[in-house]
């Protein structure tokens, strides 16, 4: 994708008189040298895969470290039983995010949007709201094209890697580029989809990647629950009228340099932040002696 900033893209969504979704479809169409139903198709097979990493779980799976899996069920369950605050959709976020993360973790098929370690964010809002508004595919896939086109320029601008900065990098930017996807879904112009983009980004800047044994498991799949509450309450905030003050592209840049201003410790090296602390050496021990992986980590 050509665009560079968040004004940019808005810019050529207005004098082309053009839907954001598809100044961003056209976008691709036009970098990857595709035909528009082509790059259509390559959007509604991620969908699709998306839903069927929701439809793969299964509560007795387990990753190879025994670490996660399991709890996606247990917050199902616990909701049915009424026990759980917040009404069945919110907990329905909250146990697809669960659920698609157990399952990367488990190397089940997920769809990296933007990274494996993040992958639970944009399911766990997109699969619920449908269910709950009866939203057609067509409009989830408009709502794709959205979250993609932020994502793209979040990349260029700082970086959706955790070793470069940080979770802030991963789960920070999979919430800001589903925030944008549900503002566009509830209606909300592509100036109201850069605020909903711009809060999220700036509610997990500075969270660090700090896995326990290196692994994509401990805090990473707790941390795509966040991210995905974080998209839906950016997103009713910006739908609301509620604006960020701050452009979206000075927040993507204010998160490039505070990812680069991290230590190495936090970007994970499973190091710091909780892989640090005694219980996770604990964990790694434990690993290390059942031969869970090398002892380099």
């Amino acid at each position: 994708m050509a665009f560079q900033s968040v004004k940019q893209l808005l810019e050529r969504a207005a004098s082309e008189n053009r839907p954001l979704w598809e100044t961003i479809l056209e976008d691709d169409i036009h970098s990857q040298n595709l035909k528009r139903e082509d790059s259509l198709n390559t959007m509604r097979y991620f969908w699709e895969a998306m839903k069927t990493s929701v439809e793969n779980y299964h509560p007795d799976d387990r990753s190879n470290s025994g670490l996660v899996g399991g709890d996606g069920e247990k917050v199902r369950q616990a909701n049915r039983r009424g026990i759980l605050f917040g009404g069945d959709f919110f907990n329905e976020v909250i146990t697809e995010a669960l659920k698609v993360s157990e399952c990367n973790a488990c190397m089940k098929r997920i769809v990296a949007m933007p990274t494996a370690g993040s992958c639970g964010v944009i399911p766990a809002v997109l699969v619920p709201l449908v269910k709950e508004r009866a939203i057609s595919d067509e409009s989830v896939i408009e709502a794709l094209y959205v979250a993609a086109g932020f994502g793209q320029i979040i990349a260029t601008r700082s970086s959706i890697s955790g070793a470069e900065g940080g979770c802030q990098a991963e789960v920070g930017t999979a919430s800001a580029m589903a925030a944008a996807a549900v503002t566009h879904l509830g209606g909300g112009t592509g100036l109201m989809c850069s605020y909903a983009c711009a809060m999220a980004l700036s509610n997990l800047m500075g969270l660090v990647c700090d896995p326990i044994a290196g692994l994509v498991e401990i805090p990473c799949v707790q941390r795509n629950v966040i991210g995905a509450i974080n998209a839906l309450s950016c997103a009713n905030m910006a739908l609301a009228g509620v604006e960020h003050k701050i452009p979206a592209d000075e927040v993507i840049d204010a998160m490039r340099a505070v990812g680069d201003s991290m230590s190495s410790d936090l970007k994970e090296t499973a190091r710091g932040g909780l892989a640090g602390t005694p219980t996770a050496r604990i964990i790694v021990r434990e690993l290390i002696r059942k031969n869970q992986f090398h002892s380099e980590h």
